[in-house]
């Protein structure tokens, strides 16, 4: 029993010092309860309208804490309507399927170095069976000579429209070919529904919580 006591004393220990070391280490300006620099929303602030999207989009009855696109969307209630109605189509139901949606997300988030949408994303992809390799092609700015046709196309898609902010006709007629018309769309409007978290994500400086262990190489 002592042993077992001294295991669990141990275990706490580690745990709140990790906590306290986190908490020491961020930059100034941002706070210890949203790892950013917002404030907390409250929905007792907020009129009704304000209060049903905060209810959709965090949950009234959600504890917290907060972090991210909910915490940050809520303190803009029309955008934060906006935002969630168009990020839970392209989230879930585009066209190209969830394994891909998850790797074109990733491919905004590692053009942006956004670490925050990175860390939540590298491990929604491994769930969905997106092979590690492939990740690694994108955290690593590999090339894509050996992944498979769409997942190739994807990349380049989202390497060329980051980079050159353009897109190649060949890369366009490409991506009508595998994905057709809608999905080739999609590929960019998944992309630049995550570009738009990932810039508002890095203006508030938000930081990743410390039980996320993903993250990617920054140069």
């Amino acid at each position: 029993m002592p042993k077992i006591i001294n295991k669990a004393f141990l275990l706490l220990m580690i745990a709140a010092t990790t906590s306290l070391f986190a908490q020491e280490s961020l930059p100034e300006d941002v706070r210890p309860d949203t790892l950013s620099r917002l404030s907390p929303a409250n929905p007792d602030d907020m009129d009704a309208y304000g209060k049903a999207i905060y209810d959709r989009v965090v949950g009234l009855d959600n504890p917290g804490p907060i972090y991210g696109p909910a915490a940050f969307s809520v303190h803009m209630p029309r955008v934060a309507d906006g935002m969630d109605l168009i990020n839970q189509y392209l989230r879930y139901d585009s066209e190209i399927g969830r394994p891909l949606i998850e790797l074109a997300i990733l491919v905004a988030a590692r053009e942006l170095d956004q670490q925050y949408e990175w860390a939540a994303h590298e491990a929604l992809a491994l769930a969905e069976d997106v092979p590690q390799a492939h990740i690694d092609v994108i955290k690593y700015h590999q090339s894509t000579d050996l992944l498979p046709e769409k997942e190739s196309l994807i990349v380049r898609y989202g390497r060329e429209i980051f980079r050159e902010h353009q897109l190649s006709a060949d890369t366009w007629a490409e991506a009508v070919t595998l994905f057709e018309q809608q999905g080739a769309l999609e590929i960019a409007a998944i992309m630049a529904d995550y570009a738009m978290a990932a810039i508002i994500l890095h203006a508030i400086d938000q930081q990743i919580p410390a039980d996320r262990p993903h993250r990617m190489p920054i140069e």
